[in-house]
């Protein structure tokens, strides 16, 4: 019976602990590059684009296609580090507990 009430307890715990994440990264942002840095994007931790940056030597109508490929590159560098973090901060706070592998809590 006290083994049970220990795991409610730190299921109590991880509970408090996920939302206070959950907001964390609501409000984190991290940015993505590409094209040398003439393109930036800046994504929340939980993948919403929150701001896009291109350098104006790249606004050039017969250079669109260029442009869309590295919007599209920055914001994919930007969503594998957000990934990234997210991946560090959950494994902070599932450590010691015995939860199966691969299990994706968000």
């Amino acid at each position: 019976m006290k083994n049970i009430m220990s795991m409610m307890k730190q299921a109590q715990e991880l509970q408090t602990k996920m939302a206070e994440l959950q907001t964390e990264l609501e409000t984190m942002q991290v940015e993505g590059t590409s094209g040398g840095g003439l393109v930036k994007v800046r994504l929340t931790g939980k993948g919403v684009m929150a701001g896009l940056s291109v350098d104006p030597s790249l606004i050039k109508p017969e250079e669109s296609e260029i442009l869309e490929d590295l919007i599209v590159a920055a914001h994919n560098d930007a969503k594998q580090k957000s990934e990234h973090v997210m991946a560090e901060k959950m494994q902070e706070l599932t450590a010691g507990l015995p939860l199966p592998p691969g299990l994706k809590l968000f």
